[in-house]
């Protein structure tokens, strides 16, 4: 059961960032209030990692900053693995 909720956590986490990614390319794009990288970071450091760099891609945000782009890939590869490991390990619990 806990492998469930820490494999759905991600997941949603994955989710918010990928629509605050598309969220704000869309303020960039209309000049109004855009969400700070530093939510875009916290995001994709508690989980969304994935979904902060399909975001990324997908919208094709961020993408000539290179810190961004090469720190999302590297949290998306970090919580892909994270999840592959640990999931077997929770199910024991």
């Amino acid at each position: 059961m806990i492998h469930i909720i820490f494999n759905g956590f991600i997941i949603i986490m994955s989710i918010i960032a990928f629509f605050t990614m598309g969220h704000d390319k869309s303020a960039a794009r209309a000049s109004k209030r855009r969400v700070p990288e530093r939510t875009l970071w916290k995001l994709a450091i508690f989980g969304g990692g994935l979904g902060a760099y399909l975001g990324m891609i997908i919208f094709r945000h961020k993408t000539k900053h290179t810190s961004f782009r090469i720190g999302f890939i590297l949290l998306a590869i970090a919580q892909v693995a994270l999840m592959i490991w640990a999931t077997p390990l929770l199910k024991e619990l």
